[in-house]
Formats: C-alpha cells, sequence, structure tokens
C-alpha cells in the first residue's frame, strides 16, 4: 500500500486541525453586517485495493481525496449570492486516484484531481413565489447534465463524468423560472483544465455553449435534457475534435431527504468539423438510502469510453492528444455499493467511515482494435475494494451544478442563534436532514 507522503501527511493534520478548533461553536450560518454566510469543510481518507490494476499486478493506495472548503455569501435577502470552493486534491493526490474506467484530463483509470479554485461565481437573481429570472458569471458548472459526483453517495466516481457534467469552466448562465418549469443556457470556455492550477483560457472563452430545460412535477423530483456544443475540450490552443453532448434523466428524492434515486442517458459525439467521427454512450443508474445512522448505496452502470494512446506512465495519456485517432473503444459494466455509517462527532461535525466494493467488466466494441483490455489488463474484469471515512464540518455538501432559480433545494439550514464576535447566528429556515 502507497504510505501518505509527508506532504500529504501535513495536509491531512492541517485540515483535521482545521475542522476540529470549532467543534464547540453550534453554527453553520452566521449573519455579518448585511452577508448571510455559510461556511464548510471536508476531506476524504480512503485506501484502495484493484485487482488486477494493470498487467495483472493488485495495486494498493491510500490517499486523502476530495479535501474541499467551501463558502457561500448571500445579500440583499438572497437577491445576490457569492459561492465559492477551494479544493485541494493537486496537493493530497498529484498522480490521480485508483478509479478503474474512468479517463479526463490526461488521467486513464485514475481520476485527475480538480483544479484549487473548483467554483467561483456571483448570482443576481429575482423570485416572485414559484417564478423568476437569475444571471450567473464565475467558474464553475456549465448547464448541462447531472450533479457533480462529488455531492452524490459514492466516493468512487462513475466513469461517465466527463459525458454527463462539464465543470471548471468561466460560466455566463442566464436561468428562467416558471412554476414548475426551468430553462438554463449557458456559454463558457470549451477548454478542460489542464492541471490542479490551470484557469480557464481567456482565448476561449464563450468558444461553446449549453442548454438545460427541467421540469420538477412535485417538489421531490426532477427531469432534466440538456444539449451542448464543445469547441476542442481536449486542445486548449483549438484545433482539436468538437463534441456534441446530450444528456436526459429522472432524479427523486424523498421529502426527508433520507432515500434518493438516479437514472440517466448520456451520450457525447466527436466531431472534425461537420462529420462526425466516434460516439461514446453511458446509462447509470443509482440509488441510496439512510436509516439512522447508518446508509446504503448501489449503482449501475455501462459506458463506452476511447482507449487512448498511453504515456510511459501507463495512467496517463498526451494532453493534448497527438492526432485524433483512439486505439480502440471498450464498454465498461460496472455495479458499485456502499455501506456507510455516520457518526455525529458535535453539532456541526460529522465523521462517516465508509466501504464500497465494485464489480467490473470490460468488452471491446470496436473492430479490428489496436487495444486488447484483457490482456493489459490480465483478466476481463476488475474487482475494486474501498475503505475509508470522510470528515464533514460546517454547512451540508449541497448539490453542485445548478446556480439561482435553477437549483430546487433550500440553500442550507440555519441553527439555533447566539452571538460570537459580533456575529448574530439565527435560525428562520427549518433544518433539515442531508444525504
Amino acid at each position: 500500500m502507497r504510505t501518505l507522503s509527508a506532504e500529504n501527511s501535513a495536509l491531512l493534520y492541517a485540515l483535521a486541525a482545521a475542522l476540529l478548533i470549532p467543534v464547540d461553536v453550534p453554527a453553520q450560518s452566521v449573519q455579518y453586517g448585511p452577508a448571510d454566510i455559510e461556511l464548510g469543510g471536508q476531506a476524504v481518507g480512503v485506501i484502495t485495493r484493484e485487482s488486477p490494476a494493470i498487467h495483472g499486478r493488485d495495486l494498493s493506495e491510500g490517499y486523502v481525496t476530495q479535501p474541499m472548503v467551501m463558502a457561500t455569501a448571500t445579500f440583499l435577502s438572497d437577491a445576490l449570492e457569492v459561492k465559492g470552493t477551494l479544493n485541494l486534491e493537486g496537493v493530497t493526490m498529484k498522480r490521480g486516484e485508483l478509479n478503474a474506467g474512468i479517463l479526463g484530463e490526461g488521467y486513464i483509470d485514475r481520476r485527475h484531481p480538480h483544479t484549487y479554485l473548483h467554483e467561483l461565481v456571483i448570482t443576481g437573481q429575482r423570485r416572485v413565489g414559484d417564478n423568476g429570472g437569475s444571471i450567473t458569471l464565475g467558474k464553475g458548472f456549465a448547464p448541462f447534465g447531472t450533479d457533480d459526483p462529488m455531492a452524490r453517495p459514492f466516493e468512487k466516481y462513475p466513469i461517465n463524468h466527463h459525458l454527463s457534467q462539464i465543470l471548471e469552466r468561466a460560466v455566463a448562465i442566464g436561468a428562467l423560472r416558471s412554476r414548475r418549469v426551468i430553462l438554463e443556457a449557458g456559454l463558457f470556455n470549451g477548454d478542460e483544465p489542464e492541471s490542479p492550477g490551470d484557469v480557464p483560457n481567456r482565448a476561449r472563452y464563450w468558444d461553446s455553449w449549453s442548454g438545460r430545460v427541467t421540469l420538477v412535477p412535485f417538489p421531490q423530483g426532477e427531469f432534466q435534457t440538456s444539449y451542448a456544443r464543445v469547441r476542442s475540450p481536449e486542445n486548449a490552443r483549438g484545433g482539436g475534435e468538437d463534441q456534441h453532448k446530450q444528456s436526459a434523466s429522472i432524479r427523486l428524492e424523498d421529502a426527508q431527504h433520507s432515500g434518493y434515486g438516479l437514472l440517466e442517458w448520456a451520450r457525447t459525439s466527436d466531431y472534425v468539423g461537420s462529420a462526425r467521427t466516434f460516439t461514446f454512450t453511458s446509462l447509470l443508474a443509482e440509488t441510496s438510502a439512510r436509516y439512522g445512522v447508518a446508509s446504503g448505496a448501489l449503482r449501475l452502470e455501462r459506458t463506452e469510453r476511447p482507449d487512448e494512446a498511453r504515456l510511459t506512465n501507463e495512467f496517463k495519456t498526451p494532453l493534448p492528444a497527438n492526432d485524433l485517432s483512439i486505439t480502440g473503444r471498450s464498454r465498461w459494466t460496472i455495479i458499485t455499493g456502499r455501506l456507510a455509517v455516520q457518526v455525529p462527532v458535535a453539532r456541526t461535525l460529522s465523521f462517516e467511515p465508509f466501504a464500497e466494493v465494485a464489480r467490473i467488466r470490460f468488452t471491446p466494441t470496436l473492430r479490428p482494435s489496436g487495444f486488447d483490455p484483457a490482456q493489459f489488463y490480465g483478466s476481463d474484469r476488475i474487482w475494486s475494494f474501498s475503505l475509508g471515512a470522510t470528515l464533514r464540518l460546517g454547512m451540508s455538501h449541497m448539490r453542485m451544478g445548478r446556480y439561482g432559480v435553477a437549483r430546487t433545494e433550500m440553500r442550507g439550514m440555519k441553527m439555533d442563534g447566539m452571538k460570537m464576535d459580533g456575529m448574530h447566528m439565527h435560525s428562520d429556515l427549518p433544518k433539515r436532514t442531508t444525504r
């Protein structure tokens, strides 16, 4: 098993200290002058074993993953909102996290670290009852697809992440809501990040667009469909293949937030000019339920991915690609189960040990192919086992991927009142149970 480096260990201790210091402060939301501020943080310690991982060899590794600091500030009775998320995976998992089948941003079979500035947006909105409109500017999620996996039940990402979400882009988004119907349209830069410290390429601002329509027939149900055209996502300088992306999903959650289900379909087609080259499709279903402090989740995924040329480090691919070809295409079928127990440590601090297991199978779908998955991995199936724990402080990790009137949930719960250093902490919204 990989031993955490001194740098990672120091960060883990710093995160733990930052999370543990305020355990006697029972507040998640504070009023400071005209601003209503919510703060939160989390970190996940996990050990993963894959059998086999590559060339018939098993690998076991340990990480601090998803180390994040989150903040939301609202003004003028929620008419103006600033939301930010810092992600420190560039420090804690530089070489990526074992995640068989996943592909993106120069990593393959490892999930890439996200950028340090994961999200920073400002939203102006006007609501009149169930109707309203909003405008959002900043760096964040384009209006496309489903929620970011980081805010869903599993620690391991589905391999359709780059088919089903468009994130960490410079975005300009407009949204309108009329009772049960939400319309969103957005412009953004097409290029994906190339490193944790990367920022959107100014020369690429607004060269891509997306739109999403959501029907909310009842408070706990969502039906969405979306479409995007993304210019040269894998070549920051432009000139690479464009992508036409489609998504449709049904999301259900009970009123107590103790049960959840998602069914999603996604398709990405690569284009050179007006000629379509390859198409990759994904179908995913996941569900979770909580009873008391215990929770369980199940995910079924069937996703096609390109098999790209690999570097000397066989968990990396050229970025940008050397040409517009791929070595093969394969279909991945993954069944993942999770069990967890939430242990309250203090009023705003929780500790959740968990176990996840996944059975992974794959078959080539492009013949003849220059890549034989069974030969490369040493088997036609992979088992993945993960043990870990999530530490959370403060505001709940809310859904990620929607802004302004496009959000269908309450912004957060506020705790019982107390005064501290000129801040007034209050309780004017009902409390709710979070996943």
